[in-house]
């Protein structure tokens, strides 16, 4: 266990930084299985909705650090293109 005051405080905001991202991480996930869920059924309208819905929480977990830029590109774009394959 950390001993100095400032070692303690480290540890206190490594924990809550790890609970929030892993709640971002998850929201993220979701909104991505969501689009999945719907493309696979073949739900065009309903994938398509999801996929509104999805890009906004792709965008804000790139613009936040939790995953990289070209990471959130690529599941938008594969997302995408599984919504587009319904069409």
């Amino acid at each position: 266990m950390a001993n100095t005051v400032q070692a303690r405080k480290r540890a206190r905001q490594a924990e809550k930084n790890r609970q929030r991202n892993a709640a971002q991480r998850s929201t993220l996930r979701t909104a991505m299985k969501k689009v999945l869920k719907a493309a696979a059924a073949g739900d065009q309208a309903g994938a398509a909705e999801a996929y509104k819905k999805a890009v906004p929480v792709i965008d804000r977990a790139a613009g936040k650090g939790l995953i990289h830029a070209n990471k959130a590109a690529r599941h938008k774009s594969r997302l995408n293109a599984r919504v587009k394959a319904l069409a």
